[in-house]
């Protein structure tokens, strides 16, 4: 189903923050209301993260880049994420109080039983790459990297996203930029084969920056209950595929922002040992692995997906393991792509930051059967797509790095 978008007959207005709702129907069926109680599929784990990436909630606690304090100005200091203004220690630990409050949080995707299916959403932004978006005035594409945030993770799940829904907020707006900003979320839409059924536009005075705004959006697909992909049928033995990035995709751009800082270069050099400039190589808008990872679903043998956001491989891996197992990652198995060299040697980044923070070139690790492994190798041999064995399934909770 490509995406479609109607004219909605009308158009409601709110007093309060000047908000215009922009709902559009769609040639697919409404679902008509569930009365049904929640069913805990998935149990609280304190060892993942919450549906909502903890790359985001970050500029409220920086200063701005050019009040760095001197410590960080350093060059031999080594910077982290923390020092960027995000604890995704803090983000573990708000997590262990919302399961107390919501147990079966967890996944990537939240799931909500159906008749024989399971409807599963997912919800997020895109960060500070705005902070990018607004310094290269390149606003055409952020939009593809909202789409991708949300539709990738239900994707974990082997959900096929049905729908999309946004959220843009402004100061003042501009209609200009925000239809280049809503061209993108439509070209999302168009890769991940789902509807734009809506969204709303929030104008609020002196709320932003003058010329900035802010996005999110959520998406909802379907997988049938047999169907479903949860990680429990995972054991030792089981090979890790990892499907490229096409670069930071939209996590971890404080830290980025912070070795940007520090470093001689500007947006418009060339990346050292890269073939465009650096704002170019930050704003590659976020893979949408829709139509590769279902096709791939389709064949059999995939036990589990990581989506590989903020958290890095460290902290994202684990999430589809039962417990009691783990994962060794041979960090030979492909190249890291100069981007990310770039970032970890000007910052100079320890390597299990860049493991817990960054893609590093991997943005989604499937979990499949030795079998599925031999299969995908070949097609990816073939040249129907690029994907590499990067680790197996052990005994023993937690990712080694070889």
């Amino acid at each position: 189903m490509e995406a479609q978008i109607l004219q909605s007959s009308s158009s409601c207005f709110s007093s309060l923050h000047n908000t215009l709702n922009r709902y559009r129907f769609s040639s697919v069926s409404s679902l008509r209301p569930l009365s049904v109680s929640f069913t805990q599929t998935t149990r609280a784990r304190t060892k993942v993260s919450r549906v909502l990436s903890m790359s985001k909630k970050d500029d409220e606690s920086m200063k701005d880049d050019e009040s760095m304090s001197k410590k960080d100005d350093d060059e031999s200091d080594s910077l982290t994420y923390k020092d960027s203004g995000v604890d995704i220690d803090a983000g573990a630990e708000l997590v262990k109080r919302i399961a107390k409050m919501a147990p079966g949080i967890g996944g990537f995707g939240g799931l909500f039983p159906y008749g024989d299916e399971f409807l599963v959403a997912g919800t997020d932004g895109v960060g500070t790459k705005l902070k990018l978006a607004f310094e290269t005035g390149i606003h055409d594409t952020i939009g593809i990297d909202l789409v991708a945030m949300s539709v990738n993770d239900i994707i974990t799940s082997g959900a096929k996203p049905m729908f999309f829904l946004d959220y843009f907020a402004t100061s003042r707006l501009d209609v200009d930029l925000a239809e280049k900003v809503i061209k993108g979320i439509v070209e999302g839409c168009r890769q991940s084969d789902c509807a734009l059924l809506g969204g709303e536009t929030a104008e609020m005075p002196d709320f932003y920056a003058e010329g900035e705004y802010d996005l999110s959006g959520f998406a909802v697909g379907r997988v049938k209950k047999t169907s479903l992909i949860n990680g429990k049928n995972i054991v030792a033995g089981d090979v890790l595929i990892g499907l490229p990035s096409s670069g930071v995709h939209s996590n971890g751009f404080s830290l980025v922002r912070r070795v940007l800082a520090r470093s001689n270069l500007s947006l418009n050099d060339a990346l050292p040992g890269g073939s465009t400039t650096l704002g170019e190589a930050l704003m590659a808008p976020t893979v949408i692995y829709v139509k590769q990872v279902l096709d791939i679903i389709s064949r059999g043998g995939v036990k589990g997906i990581a989506h590989i956001t903020g958290g890095g491989f460290t902290d994202n891996i684990p999430r589809v393991f039962p417990d009691g197992l783990g994962a060794v990652i041979h960090t030979d198995a492909w190249e890291l792509p100069p981007l990310f060299k770039w970032i970890q040697q000007s910052g100079r980044i320890e390597d299990s930051e860049m493991r817990r923070t960054f893609n590093l070139g991997i943005g989604m690790v499937l979990v499949v059967s030795p079998e599925a492994a031999s299969r995908i190798l070949q097609e990816a041999k073939n040249g129907d797509y690029v994907a590499y064995r990067v680790g197996e399934v052990i005994n023993g909770e937690g990712v080694t790095y070889q």
